[in-house]
């Protein structure tokens, strides 16, 4: 690891004093960057994260090119669920597809046990290769429960989760079984990262929002407070994440979690009247960045004021960045949210 090592993403989870704010960006590598198109008509996604070296060059792409102060972990969130031997493929344009969706609990009953060493030892090459490459912390990643319950329950993406949520409310034993099976996963998944070099981990639950703040306590947040709560025995810093889930935010502060994700449905004005005391991340509109330069600057410093002094940000997007926007305008934008931000 360089000698020059830049931990101010680290310290602002932490809620650590700062020298100016950091800035990472959710889908920061991809399809927006012609050297990621290039490494496209050579790997399909899953391959590039089967061959270390490759897959350490997307990751590290956009540190070098933006100049962000976090690099996250080329992957998807399906990896382990493909490793464990549940057949899922990912369709361009679609995302995960699955030919048997679990109906009960006897279509997960026999699944075999995710063993990281075993099962992930290329995803796991990589962190380790980034571990010594890079000169910003490496944010390792896994799906939360919920989210990754919806892919195998629906057989793919859904716009409204009816059959995930009719299996949660009938079959809640059955439910329950799955949350634990995977939460299981998801944290031997995260530990292995760790131990390989990755200094944080987040958790995408990106269709959580789907859930009322009732459901969410009874059907999810025991497994959210238990998978948390191992991770910070790691001593790693640990993220959260999902689009469309401001009414959540109060009971996500009661997880032992180190930061929080908040999209532009709610605003950084809105925090304090929440009692949000984690670190938090977000959460400016990723539409934004088609935006003419000086709106996107306008908004930005606005979302800057607004945090104020609070300790523990970090500026990121409310979701990822997509295909359409411009390498140049996420560069100018990082290097705004820097000088503008610096004590």
């Amino acid at each position: 690891m360089s000698l020059l090592f830049n931990d101010v993403f680290l310290k602002a989870c932490r809620k650590e004093t700062v020298p100016y704010t950091p800035v990472w960006f959710m889908r920061q590598a991809g399809r927006y960057q012609a050297e990621y198109r290039a490494i496209r008509e050579r790997y399909s996604f899953f391959e590039i994260s089967h061959h270390p070296e490759v897959c350490a060059e997307v990751t590290r792409l956009p540190v070098e090119k933006l100049g962000v102060d976090a690099a996250i972990l080329f992957a998807d969130i399906m990896t382990p669920i493909k490793a464990r031997g549940i057949d899922v493929e990912l369709v361009e344009g679609v995302g995960p597809v699955l030919n048997h969706p679990v109906r009960s609990g006897a279509d997960f009953a026999h699944w075999r046990q995710l063993d990281p060493a075993r099962d992930l030892s290329f995803v796991l090459d990589s962190v380790e290769l980034l571990h010594q490459q890079l000169n910003v912390p490496l944010i390792g990643f896994a799906g939360a429960p919920f989210t990754l319950a919806s892919y195998l329950i629906e057989g793919g993406p859904s716009r409204n989760y009816h059959q995930t949520k009719g299996f949660m409310y009938a079959h809640p034993d059955d439910w329950m079984a799955l949350m634990d099976d995977l939460a299981e996963m998801t944290l031997n998944y995260l530990r292995a990262q760790i131990r390989a070099g990755a200094q944080a981990v987040q958790i995408f639950d990106s269709w959580v929002g789907a859930l009322s703040e009732e459901d969410y306590q009874i059907y999810i947040a025991p497994t959210m407070e238990k998978i948390f709560s191992e991770l910070q025995k790691t001593g790693a810093v640990s993220l959260y994440f999902a689009a469309g889930a401001g009414h959540l935010l109060r009971e996500w502060n009661k997880l032992p979690v180190d930061v929080l994700s908040f999209d532009w449905r709610t605003s950084a004005s809105d925090l304090e009247g929440l009692e949000i005391t984690k670190a938090v991340q977000g959460n400016l509109d990723p539409s934004l960045l088609l935006a003419p330069q000086s709106v996107l600057e306008a908004r930005a410093k606005s979302l800057l004021d607004q945090i104020g002094d609070r300790s523990g940000y970090i500026f990121n997007l409310g979701h990822g960045v997509f295909p359409e926007v411009r390498e140049e305008t996420l560069k100018a934008l990082t290097d705004f949210v820097h000088t503008y931000s610096k004590k």
